[in-house]
């Protein structure tokens, strides 16, 4: 079986509860959790349930994980952040994206992060994405959220809203379409990707009236790449977008910015949406919430998204390997 390697993120936050309740579930697959056991041990007294923590290889029983150990060096508080977890959460980055390159694990998910509090440590850090990026020399990658029935990829990721028009060239949008199709068929066997891109702007500009980005960027990239075989339909006004007869005759939208196409997936999908990086030379899901320190060891912490971003990344290890096969 595939092994799943899980980092257990910030350990105030939910990420520790999440993990544990990998517990009671089982998968096809082994799932490594990446953490420190006297946390998880102290989460788990708090959280009033009993999970045994073994070693990596070990033959599970019931209300059992495996965890491979990653020291925190001080003692926790669910719910308070310490700038002390900024190495931490990074070490635990670091053991999974090398355990990958090694074969030790065929696919990585993670559990969130808190940017700021690694920010206030002394580790500048934009996000899972760009970190991944960064250490595995990927030359570029792409952010896809799926759940509710849509895949909605970003052109740009964790940027303020002022700075999106800069960053959106016609060769950052040309590289993004190119991973994109590319991994729509090689990690979802999808063999030739339908496509809907989104304007930058109100009314996808207007003619120009409210923007050249759709007349100067978006639509000469797009013209481009159809003339290569891609199927891409837009640039799209986003408000008329996500209509049923238009999602039905696609498979993935790609939206200009964050809060452009994310706030549509994630009602759509009730809080089982996953987040999955395009691009990697490995397998990295996650969830697709934050922290939620007013969450951490109170038992609300719902871990589903976790459950679904962990099948997602076996289902993509298991195609690779049929497809090496």
């Amino acid at each position: 079986m595939p092994v799943v390697a899980v980092t257990s993120g910030e350990p105030a936050g939910i990420g520790p509860d999440i993990c544990l309740a990998l517990a009671r579930r089982r998968f096809s697959a082994r799932i490594v959790v990446l953490g420190d056991r006297e946390t998880l041990q102290d989460r788990a007294r708090q959280l009033g349930v009993q999970v045994r923590l073994c070693d990596p290889g070990t033959e599970l029983t019931q209300d059992s994980i495996e965890c491979l150990h990653v020291a925190l060096p001080y003692a926790c508080r669910a719910g308070a952040l310490d700038r002390r977890s900024a190495p931490y959460v990074i070490s635990l980055l670091d053991r999974a994206i090398e355990g990958c390159r090694t074969g030790q694990f065929a696919a990585l998910t993670t559990a969130p992060v808190h940017k700021g509090i690694i920010n206030d440590g002394g580790i500048p850090f934009i996000g899972h994405t760009e970190y991944l990026a960064e250490r595995t020399g990927a030359a570029h990658v792409v952010m896809m959220l799926t759940g509710g029935g849509l895949r909605v990829a970003l052109a740009t990721t964790h940027l303020a809203l002022k700075d999106v028009p800069r960053a959106l060239t016609r060769e950052s949008l040309e590289r993004t379409l190119r991973v994109l199709c590319s991994e729509l068929i090689r990690r979802f066997g999808i063999s030739a990707p339908r496509i809907l891109v989104a304007g930058l702007n109100p009314h996808s500009g207007e003619g120009g009236h409210f923007g050249r980005e759709e007349i100067e960027v978006i639509g000469p990239v797009l013209e481009k790449l159809r003339t290569e075989g891609f199927q891409l339909t837009g640039p799209l006004p986003a408000d008329t977008l996500f209509v049923p007869d238009r999602l039905a005759k696609a498979d993935c939208v790609l939206a200009m910015y964050h809060d452009q196409g994310l706030p549509v997936l994630k009602y759509a999908s009730f809080g089982m949406g996953i987040n999955v990086t395009l691009g990697l030379p490995m397998i990295r899901t996650s969830v697709d919430h934050g922290t939620a320190l007013d969450l951490a060891g109170t038992g609300r912490a719902d871990p589903d998204s976790l459950f679904v971003a962990i099948e997602a990344a076996i289902e993509m290890a298991q195609a690779g390997a049929r497809a090496a096969s």
